[in-house]
């Protein structure tokens, strides 16, 4: 996991800057040469790069019109619609600390994008639409790579694709990559002025106006259904004794297996991750279907391991702080009656964590004898488990270390998290 000391740099009394992490460091030697040091409020650093001469030059790079600091979701939709308003020709670019991003506009429209993200490739949006499948994208990129040509070029020539179904697919990636603009929770933006023609991989004008609105709503729609549906990886599967729904949600009901997760059918019936969450939606409202959470490869040892990383963290925090017995105390009189079967001769050890085979051995005995599954018994009380003692030691140590903590164990608290519960509780990349 990488944290916000890997981005630091530290700028000394001399002016000397010196990168502290990993990330600085390899950012910073991306750009050996001179710079400029633009004036600035004091809280910000702002070079660009001007060339021996120190002037700046055309070849030196686009001159930046507007940027700023992404603070999260949705943040970007001000700056594209802007974009949209004011008709200037350049290149919106997008970087987070994984990916970069490109929307090229002209006159208010969208006129092509870039990603270096690989699910936004159009092979992969071809793929998650369900258009291809996986053996032919294998055999369309292996062709790509040795010809040269573009996927839709190559996907056309094998007859895997229809010169339609390409350029639909291009419709589609362009929503896909200004949707990941508008999921932005960190980065930095920048407008570049203009733009070489050659940059755009294809063109297709999209009014920025009427797409904004388009993701937005599906923005908010991802924001509502999150609570019953957390992610893509979730599986639905209908409820006992259901009978079919109108005709409307029938394609996607005949498709539910109780194995396939929300992307694999959004895959399977073409329909998209988006309108297979959005149907679904209305499925669990009308209790047609229930949903379950990702299944682990490892199944509820895999669950127990998750939970242990978290818990060792939580406990060592808490020792840290000189709360440890206290703590632990809090955590047996927790876990006391409701956990004892699941917890008989697996721990807790002294670090916090438990014995994965011995949890899964006395999870796989409760559910033969009272039904259910192992895996989602094990995840949903471990879950509980977790979550009580972030609140717990949270409380004790003190408000920065109680954020910093749960910043630590949020990620593997998602991994865990089941169906019904909702969300509890830097070198700047250019």
């Amino acid at each position: 996991m990488k944290h916000a000391q890997d981005e630091l740099v530290w700028i000394d009394g001399t002016g000397a800057a010196h990168p502290l992490g990993e990330v600085a460091t390899q950012r910073m030697r991306t750009r050996e040469g001179a710079f400029r040091i633009m004036p600035s409020p004091r809280h910000l650093v702002f070079m660009r790069y001007v060339g021996a001469d120190g002037r700046r030059d055309r070849e030196d790079g686009a001159v930046v019109r507007i940027a700023g600091e992404i603070t999260g979701p949705g943040a970007m939709a001000d700056v594209i619609a802007l974009l949209a308003q004011v008709g200037w020709r350049g290149e919106l670019v997008v970087q987070d600390s994984e990916h970069s991003r490109s929307l090229f506009f002209e006159h208010g429209s969208i006129v092509g994008v870039q990603s270096d993200a690989g699910d936004e490739l159009l092979g992969n949006i071809a793929y998650r639409f369900g258009a291809v499948h996986e053996d032919v994208l294998g055999d369309v990129l292996v062709r790509a790579r040795k010809t040269g040509e573009r996927f839709g070029v190559a996907a056309v020539a094998m007859g895997a694709l229809t010169e339609e179904q390409v350029l639909s697919l291009l419709g589609r990636q362009v929503e896909e990559v200004v949707f990941a603009v508008l999921m932005a929770d960190d980065g930095l933006y920048a407008f570049l002025d203009g733009y070489e023609e050659s940059r755009l991989p294809f063109r297709q004008v999209h009014s920025a106006t009427s797409l904004l609105m388009h993701l937005i709503v599906r923005l908010d729609g991802i924001r509502y259904f999150r609570p019953w549906i957390p992610s893509s990886q979730y599986i639905p599967k209908k409820r006992p004794g259901a009978v079919a729904p109108g005709t409307e949600l029938l394609p996607l009901w005949n498709a539910l297996d109780g194995v396939q997760s929300v992307e694999q059918l959004g895959r399977s019936t073409g329909l998209g991750e988006f309108q297979v969450t959005e149907m679904l939606f209305q499925l669990t409202q009308s209790q047609h279907v229930i949903i379950l959470p990702p299944r682990l490869r490892g199944g509820a040892a895999e669950a127990v391991e998750l939970a242990n990383t978290a818990l060792r963290a939580i406990h060592q925090r808490a020792d840290m702080a000189g709360r440890g017995t206290v703590f632990r105390n809090a955590m047996a009189g927790f876990a006391r009656g409701s956990y004892d079967d699941l917890f008989r001769g697996a721990g807790p050890f002294e670090h916090g964590g438990f014995n994965g085979q011995m949890i899964d051995r006395n999870a796989t005995n409760t559910c033969r004898t009272l039904g259910g599954e192992p895996e989602v018994l094990v995840r949903e009380m471990m879950y509980d488990y977790v979550a009580f003692a972030l609140l717990s030691c949270g409380a004790s140590i003190g408000k920065a270390d109680e954020q910093a903590l749960s910043r630590e164990v949020e990620p593997l608290l998602a991994k865990l998290r089941p169906a019904s519960q909702s969300g509890m509780f830097r070198l700047t990349p250019t």
